[in-house]
């Protein structure tokens, strides 16, 4: 299946909020300020564009798990550049922090990010299994209208009677329901 442009909107606008609220409540964890709103804006732009360029079809969880990790990379660096004294990037370059530090950050966004991904990787397979679902009761349901339509003759109008009496002539009727049994009928309960 392929997504027309507003189910891609949809989705690349659920990514993106799910993806920038994360980076800015992880930054505000950690530092205690969030990042600049011009920050925040062109990284949600950034990524609502990238977002609905992949979102044509459906996704793998390692593909929208990959593809949050990336943005999470690209959001905490435009996050800290943007805190305007450089202090993200000197962490990052091993200039400020010890290595143990960095690790704890590094494993604490991992965890988040993965945790999160598994999260939208299961929402997108409940999306397209829905889609898929609803696709198929719709064929269903046209090939039900056009085999009633078909089936069901054009009324006829004759004359019987009085002149000016119209009667219908006879419509055949589907049965919604039948049982069908094959074979004698079963002994009765003792």
């Amino acid at each position: 299946m392929r997504a027309r442009l507003p189910l891609r909107l949809a989705r690349s606008a659920a990514f993106t909020v799910v993806c920038v609220s994360l980076a800015v409540l992880g930054h505000r964890a950690a530092g205690g300020s969030g990042p600049a709103s011009w920050a925040v804006a062109g990284g949600a732009a950034a990524v609502t564009a990238l977002a609905t360029i992949i979102a044509g079809r459906e996704r793998s969880p390692q593909t929208v798990i990959g593809f949050l990790v990336g943005t999470q990379v690209f959001l905490h660096l435009l996050f800290g550049a943007a805190s305007g004294d450089g202090s993200e990037l000197q962490v990052h370059l091993g200039h400020r922090q010890s290595l143990g530090a960095d690790l704890g950050m590094v494993i604490a966004h991992l965890t988040a990010t993965l945790i999160t991904g598994w999260w939208l990787a299961r929402g997108e397979a409940a999306l397209w299994s829905m889609l898929r679902r609803l696709g198929t009761l719709a064929v269903r349901r046209a090939r039900r209208l056009l085999t009633v339509l078909r089936a069901t003759p054009v009324r006829r109008w004759s004359r019987r009677g009085a002149a000016g009496h119209l009667t219908p002539a006879p419509v055949r009727r589907e049965l919604r329901h039948s049982v069908r049994r094959r074979g004698p009928p079963l002994p009765a309960a003792s």
